[in-house]
């Protein structure tokens, strides 16, 4: 399993943030000024200033929710999360095929989220599209939702056309570095979690969740 799409925010928070995104008197930088050397060359966007205190309650908030979610910590095994920015697309924005830089001075980049902050019905375009070995697949979240998706992989967000699509994105530093190794670590935990909802514990359930532990022993870097 290569993505992870999740409610993260209330509907209530996703919109309070909205329209506190759209205030006239907000700070908001050149976007290209955290890109890297070619990724700059093809991003067309604006960033929230981080001076600007609702840059620190929306990156904490989503911080301390990935943090929080059970599904959320077992598809990633987060060791960290870091480099939070809130993205700004107007009509005409966007930002062209990348890949994200391996790793930052706050920590490697293993696997890549956006947090979805505007409503659907209020922008079009602007959707997050992932280029993998079969297809290209686009993504539009409603407001709250976050998609995680290894941080190797190229992708983009498409010119939006009308409206303005706000984002919070960022990266996650795993334990376990291995695409494949997450994938599979995170099908035993989610099988043997199934078991004990349905089944309740039992000595065989108790073997799965011991192998399941020394195997994240064992990956972890």
């Amino acid at each position: 399993m290569e993505y992870l799409s999740r409610s993260l925010l209330s509907a209530d928070v996703s919109a309070d943030l909205q329209s506190r995104l759209c205030a006239s008197d907000l700070s908001w930088l050149d976007g290209r000024r955290t890109a890297g050397e070619q990724a700059a060359l093809v991003k067309h966007n604006w960033q929230l200033d981080p001076a600007e205190s609702l840059t620190e309650q929306i990156t904490t908030a989503v911080s301390e929710a990935l943090r929080s979610d059970p599904l959320v910590k077992s598809f990633c095994l987060i060791r960290k999360i870091h480099s939070l920015l809130v993205s700004r697309c107007d009509v005409g924005d966007e930002y062209g095929w990348h890949v994200d830089n391996p790793f930052t001075s706050y920590g490697r980049r293993d696997l890549s989220f956006t947090v979805f902050l505007s409503d659907e019905s209020t922008y079009e375009g602007g959707q997050l599209e992932i280029q993998n070995s079969y297809e290209n697949t686009e993504f539009i979240l409603p407001a709250g939702h976050v998609f995680i998706y290894p941080s190797s992989m190229l992708h983009r967000v498409v010119k939006v056309t009308r409206g303005v699509r706000f984002a919070c994105v960022g990266w996650i530093e795993s334990y376990v570095r291995s695409i494949e190794d997450r994938s599979i670590l995170f099908g035993l935990d989610a099988g043997a979690r199934g078991l004990l909802a349905r089944y309740g514990r039992s000595d065989e359930l108790d073997l799965i969740f011991q192998t399941y532990t020394n195997a994240v022993r064992r990956l972890s870097v």
